[in-house]
């Protein structure tokens, strides 16, 4: 088996909604919205990767810190990450948490990644988790656009939070 990264990125829907009117209860179904994207190990092309970082993490109370997406982040072998590409962020907030967990790109040297904007970014609720997934993959700038911002939300209490990235080193 080659080195690099192997994953299966899935998501499914299947939903359906009731209701009341003059002539019964209509029903509408919606049957599956199915998306995937497989990732074979490579840097060389589109639906490739080779950097995987994965972790579960602890903030103290209105603290954050900014993972380096280019050169300070080790693997689980070791190995220093410096992606080229970012093609998954995950991250869920631990259902015990009180604060939210936000993840946004850095103020300064900010990997703006799925964001429209340096000021954008998402709060992962307590329990809930968020995927941001781009097959293309999202450039990632050393030193200037590689910064990820995660952060608790407000004092009080600390919050947990995992978080797996995914990219390649290569700009496919």
């Amino acid at each position: 088996m080659p080195a690099g990264v192997h994953a299966q990125i899935r998501l499914s829907v299947a939903a359906s909604l009731t209701g009341a009117n003059d002539l019964g209860s209509p029903k509408l179904r919606l049957d599956d919205i199915t998306e995937a994207l497989e990732l074979t190990p490579g840097a060389d092309a589109l639906d490739k990767a080779d950097l995987l970082f994965a972790d579960a993490r602890t903030l103290a109370a209105s603290a954050s810190e900014d993972l380096d997406l280019a050169g300070l982040l080790t693997d689980a072998f070791g190995a220093t990450i410096t992606a080229a590409e970012i093609v998954l962020i995950y991250v869920k907030a631990a259902a015990g948490n009180t604060n939210n967990v936000t993840v946004a790109p850095a103020a300064a040297n900010g990997f703006n990644g799925p964001f429209l904007a340096a000021g954008d970014g998402v709060a992962v609720k307590p329990g809930e988790y968020s995927v941001f997934v781009s097959r293309t993959g999202w450039p990632v700038t050393a030193g200037t656009g590689d910064l990820l911002t995660i952060a608790n939300s407000g004092a009080g209490t600390g919050v947990d939070y995992d978080i797996v990235v995914i990219g390649r080193t290569v700009a496919a």
